[in-house]
């Protein structure tokens, strides 16, 4: 199926009308995104500037990244499961949005740094690890998910 169809598929769906229809189960889900964005943002970077040394200093690094990254899952879910829900109302507008696009490229970058660079590496005992790597990744990290709020911002002025 071509790109396009299925995102037509997905506006015409019960799901695509539900979010056209109900404007304020639509404004739910969209304050659910925005909570979850927070709470995501807010655990990468509780966890990044403890990898810097800025905050929580006098706490091991590998217990607040461990504790953030529960977190972060949860925020990713539900993000996932609110934008599905955002976008099937504009489904078709968002195909023809490069913004749309770089988000997605965006979050996908992100999403793949974490589980397969960050949470690999973090998994490790952070004693062991050279301090400049940790600090890398953090630098790495804070830059991915900027840009993942970023292009995310700049679909609403396109």
């Amino acid at each position: 199926m071509e790109l396009l169809t299925f995102f037509e598929w997905l506006e015409s769906s019960m799901l695509g009308q539900a979010a056209k229809s109900y404007g304020g189960v639509y404004a739910m889900f969209q304050s659910a995104h925005l909570f979850s964005m927070a709470l995501l943002g807010g655990t990468v970077l509780l966890t990044d500037l403890r990898l810097l040394g800025v905050l929580f200093r006098d706490v091991p690094s590998n217990v607040v990244a461990d504790n953030a990254h529960k977190w972060f899952k949860v925020a990713l879910a539900i993000i996932l499961g609110t934008g599905v829900f955002m976008v099937a109302g504009v489904a078709i507008k968002c195909y023809h949005n490069s913004f749309f696009w770089y988000k997605m490229t965006a979050l996908a970058t992100g999403i793949a740094f974490v589980f397969a660079v960050k949470r690999p590496l973090l998994n490790q005992d952070h004693e062991l690890l050279k301090p400049w790597i940790l600090k890398s990744v953090a630098i790495a990290s804070i830059l991915v998910w900027f840009t993942v709020a970023a292009t995310g911002r700049w679909i609403g002025f396109s």
